[in-house]
């Protein structure tokens, strides 16, 4: 039986993340100044003692996120996994954590990424929504209905589990696609508090900046394999996995597509690390048989 490392994205953040592990540990602390050079402003401070709307800022969640997963999956000793993955902005950790990555490239990635989607926010007002208690089906097809009649952006953009999926596009789209859902049966469609249309074709601009970034850096075989947000597949070609990494960012996260893939080829426990415990709840929620537990 094997054992599935995964690492969380945007909205585990709350403050005082990461404190612990800089008081404790001399590598934590190593590793938090270290970002701090690299980030150019001292992100450890936002991070032990930022309020929740600081740390709501995209150009601060991502890098705060990733910095707490790697510390966290570092500073403990643990099993090599035999396979990982990441939701979202937790691919970058995956992929640290599977040695396709360096620490300090990686969060160079996360940086330019954070920025690069905060820009694509801006340009063009947006959103996303959760939707509760519909088949996937339905809301694919609903989601292309709205396009098709409107010319409103609106797609599907995380499966998170089984009755739970996000949705992604222009505020108008979210409107029309809500609305839709709700007559439609779902239980909840909840326009969610962020400040873009993530996981949408609203972020090419940030694709592009993103894939400047990802063709400078050096990128290694993999130690196991990573189940890929786009594919929801193993991957072990490291030019795959580049390709799939820039994909993400106008694709969509395939959470319970790519856990079903790891507990097909053989994973009955599944490891979180970092801040909150997000994902074990969605895997519990996905299939109820695998053991989880977390490591923050």
């Amino acid at each position: 039986m094997k054992h599935a490392y995964v690492f969380p994205g945007q909205g585990s953040q709350f403050s005082g993340m990461g404190k612990e592990h800089y008081n404790n540990s001399a590598f934590g602390k190593k590793l938090f100044e270290q970002a701090n050079e690299i980030l150019g402003f001292r992100i450890s401070d936002i991070m032990f003692n930022g309020t929740d709307e600081d740390l709501k800022q995209t150009s601060v969640t991502q890098p705060a996120v990733f910095l707490h997963s790697i510390i966290a999956y570092r500073s403990i000793e643990l099993a090599k996994p035999d396979m990982v993955a990441g939701h979202s902005l937790g691919e970058f950790s995956a992929l640290v954590a599977n040695s396709v990555l360096a620490f300090d490239d990686a969060l160079k990635l996360v940086s330019v990424r954070a920025k690069a989607m905060q820009k694509a926010c801006e340009l063009q007002p947006s959103t996303m929504a959760a939707v509760l208690g519909l088949e996937d089906a339905k809301v694919e097809e609903i989601c292309a209905a709205v396009q098709a009649e409107t010319g409103e952006i609106v797609v599907p953009a995380n499966y998170n589990c089984p009755g739970q999926l996000v949705i992604s596009g222009s505020i108008k789209g979210i409107e029309i696609a809500c609305e839709r859902m709700k007559a439609a049966g779902a239980k909840r469609a909840l326009v969610l508090p962020v400040g873009g249309a993530f996981h949408s074709p609203l972020m090419a601009p940030a694709k592009e900046e993103l894939k400047a970034a990802i063709e400078q850096t050096k990128f290694q075989q993999p130690s196991c394999p990573v189940y890929q947000n786009v594919v929801a597949r193993a991957v072990l070609d490291k030019e795959e996995i580049k390709q799939n990494l820039i994909d993400q960012l106008t694709g969509p996260v395939r959470w319970t597509q790519s856990v079903q893939a790891m507990i097909r080829d053989g994973a009955s426990r599944f490891t979180e690390v970092g801040p909150g415990k997000v994902l074990s709840g969605l895997i519990g929620k996905i299939d109820k048989s695998v053991a989880t537990d977390n490591v923050a």
